[in-house]
Parts: structure tokens; C-alpha cells; sequence
């Protein structure tokens, strides 16, 4: 896979596939023997570990958007730097809807093999995020 394919694919994730929920659209592009290194502990492995923080962030959150600042590709390796944002209408971690619109940033690496993400690390600002859903 080329660098500008490769980035295609870790654009695709955040700003198609996890706004729409997408479990199908997913699968296509993350290995089922992917890891996320910053999962907590309980995480299911594999492209489970993903498709749960999919699911968990369309049920805390609707009007998703990634807003997409920076893609850097150096061999297999992708970097985004992102601004994730949406309005806080369901469950997130315990703390219940509090209807407020967030945005955050965030920088995510992931490894991409035969046109499917097989690793993950990220940096997201959760401490921004909280304090917005709880001002």
C-alpha cells in the first residue's frame, strides 16, 4: 500500500465510518487482530477492542464529527491530528446526558498492513472533554 492509500483508510475510519456507526464498513478496514495500546483494562481484543469504542462513543454522543487537521504518513505508520466535537446525549463512562456540545483535540497513530489498521495509539485531550460535559 502506498503512503496516500494508506491515509485514505485512517481518514476513512474517523470521518465516515465512526459517525455512522458503521460495524460492516469497519471490518473492512481494521484486522481482526488489531490492538489498541490505549485500551483499558477488559478491552475485548482484536477489532472488538474498536467496534466497542465505536459503539460506545454513537450511543454518548450524536452530531459526531472528526474534523480532520493533519495527516502525516511515514512508511506503515499514519498520524491525524483531529478535533473530535458532537452534542452529549447518552451515557458516557457513568456520567449521564448532559445535552452540551464538546470539542476536543486529539492525535491518533495507526499502523496500517495490507490496506487494514492493525495497531493504534492515541493522545486525546480528555480532560477538555470532561470539563465541557460537566462545567
Amino acid at each position: 500500500m502506498t503512503r496516500t492509500e494508506n491515509k485514505r483508510v485512517a481518514r476513512r475510519v474517523l470521518e465516515e465510518i465512526f459517525p455512522a456507526n458503521d460495524e460492516e464498513a469497519l471490518r473492512e478496514v481494521i484486522s481482526d487482530q488489531f490492538v489498541n495500546h490505549e485500551a483499558p483494562d477488559g478491552t475485548p481484543p482484536g477489532l472488538g477492542a474498536i467496534t466497542m469504542f465505536m459503539h460506545l462513543l454513537n450511543k454518548a454522543f450524536s452530531e459526531q464529527r472528526w474534523e480532520i487537521d493533519d495527516v502525516i504518513a511515514e512508511d506503515d505508520k499514519v498520524v491525524i491530528r483531529c478535533t473530535h466535537s458532537g452534542v452529549h446525549t447518552g451515557d458516557f463512562f457513568g456520567l449521564p446526558a448532559t445535552g452540551r456540545r464538546f470539542a476536543y483535540n486529539q492525535m491518533h497513530i495507526v499502523r496500517v498492513v495490507d490496506g487494514r489498521g492493525v495497531e493504534h495509539w492515541a493522545v486525546r485531550d480528555d480532560a477538555s472533554l470532561m470539563r465541557q460535559l460537566t462545567a
